[in-house]
């Protein structure tokens, strides 16, 4: 192709891995939350999983953590305000095109989540899916746990109950014009 100026444009093709396939995700949702932020839109910050230092290294004037262990559980991965009122959410990716596999939320997670919906706060989950973001509400998985006995949320469940959140420029992920349609409608 020939630019103006005489530039010469070459372009490498890049190759995906999938070892980190929900940092991709996670990563777009971090620069949200920080567009959010900018913007005086929401305080959402990614919650540090919080660990144990048992021993650590020096080298070149840096601590390097050698052997650390899990303190607690980590509830769910984001938190902050919004409007007014506590939101609590966590991101899941899954490359399993029928089905989101419950075992990807662990138990403390739930008791989370029933939790923040048992004092009125707003939680949901962000799966991706099918090349698709989704936002399912705290209270549609809970109900979903409530009722069936399957180890997993059937893809139909989350195209019927789960609303799509549209991926942009600014922000990557626009969650909260979601959140304002399903928990705020009337304001």
């Amino acid at each position: 192709m020939h630019y103006p100026n005489n530039i010469n444009k070459s372009y490498t093709k890049i190759s995906i891995s999938h070892s980190n396939r929900g940092m991709n995700l996670e990563n777009a949702l971090n620069i949200s939350n920080e567009y959010y932020r900018k913007k005086d839109i929401a305080l959402i910050f990614k919650k540090p999983t919080p660990i144990g230092v048992v021993d650590v290294s020096y080298q070149n004037h840096k601590k390097i953590i050698e052997k650390a262990y899990f303190k607690e559980p980590s509830t769910l991965d984001y938190n902050g305000l919004y409007k007014g009122k506590y939101i609590e959410f966590d991101a899941k990716e899954t490359l399993n095109k029928t089905a989101f596999p419950i075992s990807n939320i662990h138990e403390h997670q739930t008791i989370q989540i029933r939790n923040v919906i048992k004092h009125g706060g707003i939680v949901f989950l962000i799966i991706k899916m099918n090349s698709i973001i989704y936002l399912l509400t705290g209270e549609d998985y809970i109900n979903y746990l409530d009722n069936e006995k399957r180890k997993s949320i059937s893809y139909n469940y989350i195209k019927d109950k789960a609303f799509i959140i549209k991926e942009s420029y600014q922000p990557p992920i626009d969650y909260l014009s979601i959140v304002d349609e399903v928990y705020f409608k009337g304001e």
